[in-house]
């Protein structure tokens, strides 16, 4: 079953029980590309309906739209927020015409609901209509990166809750392991001592900055150029638009921070916030990447590598192979990042690719973005709780490798010179032996000097239980 419906380029059929229409229809002839829908970005779907129903609101106020259909559209609005009808969200996410395709598919589902909420027919535009009236003082140039900024930040803030879980998980091991001396190392080489909280420390500590410089990106999203329309000069729109628009905003995503952009021609041209977020979505996706080559490095063996600490093991690692097992989480999230570092390319690709007055490549932004997040955020969820809360330290391996160490003359030097710490390293490299019996040997310590120059809090510069 099916209903004809037309556009600018005549008539279209469209499945019976379709809330989309016909420029929804004609964009899934036009962009089988990635098989990824509007739907299966519900952020984006539940930010587009939050755009139009405060749109639907600030033009009843303004006087623009019969305050009986702003009801319905709003009415419409509130069930798409509340996770109805997506399936209808069907336009893929790479699409030709800035997304064009997915304000009319938003249009489109909203306005034949609200057509249904007022006792009428999907499709009966005459009396309601998507452009008329859903889409009544907007353009896709304002309303779609208006949504994408609302989505994105619905990303980020589950982002950064995954983020302050991991943070924790790693501040908990570190608590766990404070007294557990070993090696810190520099180009894979010995060092000098630490301990295994003070690495694992480190790890929390990264990421803690890093959901500071998320917070921050995310402050930038909250710029609007809504009300704006075709290229920033506000055509079509009424006097007082704008500014209600915006505030219902604030009051429908709960985002109090939510202002209109001062210079709405530039705002409407310009990605700029997308490629910021990219580049500290990168920074994130880089750092993560390299605490899980630290720690695929120090559960490496178990007998042949550094056997540090143990991962717990998930799966059995292979087929030929047994009782091998892999560091699959650590491994699972590496690749998250190298996707994430992809993405950064597209976004400044596709950033710099703009033209005058509009970005004509935002759908590819938003696909990059809204994918790395959800990723990152999945990626680190199973981190956090497949892998790092379970990690375990081989403390009597540690304490050996600290032993046998010629990292440890390091802590001499002050005493007795470069040149002589220098000789004792190479005595003690060479003939295997650990370099305090070279020093003891040597009599050019006392054993009250040794222990005060090594102890585990003149080693690691804290206090060790």
């Amino acid at each position: 079953m099916s209903r004809i419906e037309h556009d600018m380029l005549g008539e279209i059929s469209v499945p019976a029980d379709a809330y989309y229409g016909a420029h929804t229809a004609r964009a899934l002839t036009n962009f089988p590309i990635t098989r990824e829908t509007l739907a299966d970005r519900p952020h984006l779907v539940t930010a587009l309906a939050a755009v139009k129903q405060a749109a639907a609101a600030a033009n009843a106020e303004v006087g623009a739209l019969d305050p009986a259909k702003a009801r319905a559209i709003a009415a419409a609005c509130a069930e798409i927020r509340g996770g109805a009808l997506h399936d209808h969200f069907v336009v893929d996410l790479i699409q030709g015409g800035a997304g064009t395709s997915t304000n009319m598919n938003a249009n489109e589902v909203i306005a034949n609901r609200a057509l249904e909420l007022l006792g009428h027919r999907r499709g009966e535009y005459g009396v309601l209509h998507p452009l008329d009236h859903v889409n009544l003082g907007q353009s896709t140039n304002d309303v779609y990166p208006t949504a994408v900024k609302l989505a994105l930040d619905r990303h980020l803030a589950e982002l950064l809750t995954a983020l302050a879980g991991l943070r924790d998980a790693f501040g908990a091991k570190a608590a766990e392991f404070g007294d557990v001396l070993k090696m810190g190392r520099t180009q894979l080489q010995d060092a000098v001592p630490m301990t295994l909280g003070q690495e694992f420390g480190a790890f929390a500590a990264t990421l803690a900055e890093d959901e500071q410089r998320l917070a921050e990106a995310r402050l930038l999203l909250h710029e609007l150029n809504l009300g704006g329309t075709a290229i920033g000069t506000g055509l079509n729109a009424r006097p007082g638009y704008r500014e209600r628009a915006v505030a219902h905003l604030r009051a429908l995503t709960g985002i109090p921070t939510l202002v209109s952009a001062p210079d709405l021609i530039e705002a409407t041209q310009d990605v700029g916030v997308f490629v910021q977020l990219s580049g500290v979505l990168k920074r994130v996706a880089v750092k993560l990447s390299k605490i899980c080559n630290d720690l695929r490095l120090l559960s490496s063996g178990p007998r042949a590598g550094f056997g540090e600490i143990t991962l717990p093991a998930r799966q059995a690692g292979s087929s030929i192979m047994p009782g091998k097992v892999n560091p699959v989480i650590p491994e699972a999230v590496n690749q998250i990042a190298f996707e994430i570092i992809g993405h950064d390319v597209t976004v400044t690709l596709a950033a710099e690719g703009g033209q005058l007055q509009l970005n004509a490549f935002e759908p590819v932004i938003a696909r990059a973005l809204t994918a790395g997040l959800d990723h990152l955020t999945a990626g680190i969820g199973v981190l956090t709780r497949h892998c790092v809360a379970g990690i375990t330290a081989h403390r009597e391996h540690l304490a050996d490798l600290v032993a046998a160490s010629t990292g440890l003359v390091t802590a001499l030097s002050p005493v007795l010179g470069y040149e002589t710490a220098s000789a004792i390293a190479l005595e003690a490299h060479h003939s295997g032996r650990p370099a305090l019996d070279v020093v003891r040997e040597r009599a050019l310590l006392t054993e009250e000097q040794l222990r005060e120059l090594t102890t585990p809090e003149a080693l690691t510069g804290r206090r060790v239980a």
